[in-house]
């Protein structure tokens, strides 16, 4: 068996993966990164190595249409920068599998890598997680890819020990009392939040019963949300940061059933950052379970200490 070499230049086309090499140390070896990689800081400065055909400024109705257009048409919604890949030569390069929608496609990559003479030596490491746990083992995947497995153990004590804390708090109110929670990761049409986000409310202390862990984001009719009265509501639409949230919060609040919702009643709606907190599959999403805490047990659970300005993460939607 050939021995798998140390790589030195890696190329992360997934936000999440950006994320993780950061946690994991690896900044100085990111060459390119996706045009969506905008955390830690210092990924802003890299060169992008994707880019999207879907506007993402439009408004959430327009920007589903777009996407069905486009999967219905069979053209992509994002492409990479083939030009600059094979210019950039990585060792390396993390992608995902999980979701067409989410970044750029992993056929697409792997036909990239194995059509380019450029790119003969370059090892792709594809992440697919659908639920929490999945999530933190792609940190260890990529730590073992990248060498760097004792620091991938050493950050994932760190990720899990502070995901036992949360669960540690909450456990004794938990018994007697798990909140009906709903998370929005989509305004229109409206979604609720799969995939990992079940088991984050889970080990936060909530009841999450519209959606099941490992499964994609599905749409709901308002019928159902309605039916089922979240006593908790977090409104976090995927790729959308706070500002964006609140410009187009009234596809929500224009509804008869809006004002019905227990939540809405006593003042437990809140919008998130859901590009940054809640939607991508990487280490952060520890910070999202001590968020969902503090909301869901707010006598129990303070604001949580990993999130700096806290205002930018989530704020009472009044």
């Amino acid at each position: 068996m050939t021995a798998v070499t140390t790589p030195h230049r890696i190329v992360s086309l997934i936000s999440s993966a950006t994320e993780i090499l950061y946690g994991l140390g690896l900044g100085d070896r990111l060459v390119a990164v996706s045009h969506e990689c905008d955390w830690p800081a210092a990924a802003a400065s890299l060169p992008q190595a994707t880019f999207s055909n879907i506007d993402s400024a439009a408004a959430s109705g327009q920007i589903d249409d777009q996407v069905k257009q486009q999967l219905t048409a069979g053209e992509p919604l994002y492409e990479i920068d083939r030009e600059l890949l094979e210019s950039l030569a990585p060792d390396l390069i993390v992608t995902q599998a999980q979701c067409d929608v989410c970044a750029v496609k992993y056929d697409d990559v792997a036909e990239l890598v194995q059509t380019s003479p450029a790119l003969a030596e370059t090892r792709i490491v594809s992440l697919a997680p659908e639920m929490l746990d999945e999530v933190l083992s792609d940190i260890r995947r990529v730590g073992e890819a990248a060498g760097v497995q004792a620091a991938a153990e050493d950050y994932l004590q760190q990720l899990e020990r502070r995901l036992r804390d949360v669960q540690q708090t909450v456990a004794q109110a938990a018994r007697v009392d798990r909140p009906r929670v709903a998370i929005i990761e989509w305004l229109e049409p409206m979604m609720i939040a799969g995939n990992w986000t079940p088991g984050l409310v889970d080990r936060a202390g909530g009841k999450y019963d519209l959606a099941v862990e490992g499964r994609h984001s599905e749409y709901v009719d308002w019928s159902k949300l309605a039916s089922y009265d979240p006593e908790v509501l977090v409104i976090a639409p995927c790729g959308f940061d706070i500002e964006r949230t609140l410009r187009e919060t009234d596809t929500l609040t224009a509804r008869s059933e809006w004002r019905q919702l227990s939540a809405v009643r006593s003042g437990r709606v809140f919008v998130m950052d859901g590009n940054a907190y809640l939607n991508r599959s990487g280490p952060r999403l520890v910070d999202t379970a001590e968020i969902l805490s503090h909301l869901i047990h707010p006598g129990l659970c303070g604001p949580p200490a990993a999130v700096g300005d806290s205002a930018q993460a989530w704020r009472p939607f009044v």
